[in-house]
């Protein structure tokens, strides 16, 4: 820890191995029987409210309520165990690029809003401009799997400080909660970790750190849970000629999109990044009222490990987006009007980059977001197969 950053992108394996070693077998075999824990407890308890179903013919509104969050807990398990899944293939190349971290942070923040305000929790923020050399689809991925912990934990709000550690200057991103509500802490039981510290989101949080060569350290006093986030390869002056003159893969892959931006609109092809699965854990919400276009934008984009959701109005649209956003939301065209306009007002003010994606009848000429005057993508569905992997691929890439 003490040795300055690299001048040069490094290697994966090598970044990682500057901060922690790779995880054991032993420990993902511990991941393996906890991930089959979460999915099976609330799945057993689905089935025995369904039994009683079965058996009474009556369900009350507490019961059915119930069981939809028992499912809900299963399928985000499962979710959970494809990105780790994704670490722990071997397959992944990381790419360094220059990053702005704060302003990354600031943006997954921004999409977290409606999230966070539904759930009556604050998020403070004190941070400091830093930039690092990172890859960028596991940093999106690693500050969204932190908040998904932090908000599954926390008992108040949530305190983010990024700033600089003394020297040799490394970026650091500390966030801090009480995991207890206050009046309990006289509770003898107090001292215990709560099961939601050590659940599987955090496996996910301290997994995509390391992979990333970054230091997870977490601390618990109190009912207080202090994680703070070391990143090794941090910008300063002294570095930032070097950083400058970096190139990488995923900037060859999106620089491409953005330079071929007008070929778009003559058919041209994309080429597909040479990460595997680089978009992993971002969210999309499919809405189209025909069943079988759902099904099939679901199968041009199910090969990308992406969490897709389905509705088939813009009014559950609207809905669905109450809680929380998606990171992209891909819409059959003849359902805009003025339900549309309200959504796409609403989100565009608060995440200027966020990610809408139009799918026509017919003929109609492949264009990213940047070519057309209202921001949005545009895609026909006869194109869907060949071409939306790629389309979402740089739209949800903008913000990074």
């Amino acid at each position: 820890m003490s040795n300055p950053p690299p001048s040069n992108p490094v290697s994966a394996s090598a970044a990682a191995n500057d901060v922690a070693g790779e995880p054991s077998p032993v420990q993902w075999t511990e991941i393996v029987q906890q991930l089959g824990a979460e999915i099976a407890g609330p799945l057993s308890l689905a089935l025995e409210r369904i039994h009683d179903l079965v058996s009474t013919g009556q369900i009350d509104r507490q019961s059915l309520r119930a069981l939809r969050e028992s499912v809900g807990q299963a399928r985000e398990a499962g979710m959970l165990g494809q990105q780790l899944a994704r670490l722990a293939s071997g397959r992944l190349k990381l790419t360094r690029e220059r990053m702005h971290l704060t302003q990354v942070l600031r943006g997954v923040l921004a999409q977290r809003s409606r999230e966070t305000q539904a759930r009556g929790i604050q998020v403070r923020q004190i941070l400091k401009p830093v930039e690092i050399m990172a890859d960028g689809s596991l940093l999106f991925a690693l500050l969204n799997a932190l908040m998904d912990w932090a908000l599954a934990s926390t008992h108040s709000s949530i305190d983010l400080r990024l700033d600089l550690s003394p020297w040799p200057a490394k970026a650091r991103l500390v966030c801090r909660f009480a995991h207890r509500s206050l009046d309990l802490l006289d509770d003898p039981r107090a001292a215990e970790a709560p099961q939601a510290l050590n659940s599987l989101a955090w496996r996910l949080v301290e997994q995509t750190a390391l992979t990333m060569g970054v230091l997870p350290l977490r601390e618990s006093e109190a009912g207080i849970t202090v994680l703070t986030l070391e990143f090794p390869q941090t910008l300063g002056e002294e570095a930032g000629g070097a950083a400058a003159t970096a190139t990488t893969d995923r900037e060859q892959a999106l620089g491409g999109a953005r330079r071929n931006k007008h070929s778009s609109e003559h058919g041209a092809e994309y080429l597909p990044s040479s990460n595997s699965k680089p978009l992993a854990g971002s969210h999309v919400l499919i809405i189209s009222q025909q069943r079988e276009l759902r099904s099939q934008i679901q199968a041009a984009i199910q090969h990308m490990g992406l969490i897709v959701d389905l509705v088939g109005s813009m009014a559950e649209a609207s809905q669905f987006c109450q809680d929380g956003l998606p990171h992209g939301i891909v819409f059959e065209s003849a359902l805009r009007g003025d339900d549309f306009e309200q959504l796409f007002t609403d989100v565009m003010r608060e995440v200027p980059d966020f990610c809408f994606v139009e799918v026509l009848d017919g003929q109609h000429l492949t264009q990213l977001s940047t070519a057309t005057a209202d921001g949005l993508a545009r895609i026909s569905r006869l194109h869907l197969d060949d071409a939306l992997p790629s389309v979402l691929m740089f739209e949800l890439s903008k913000g990074l």
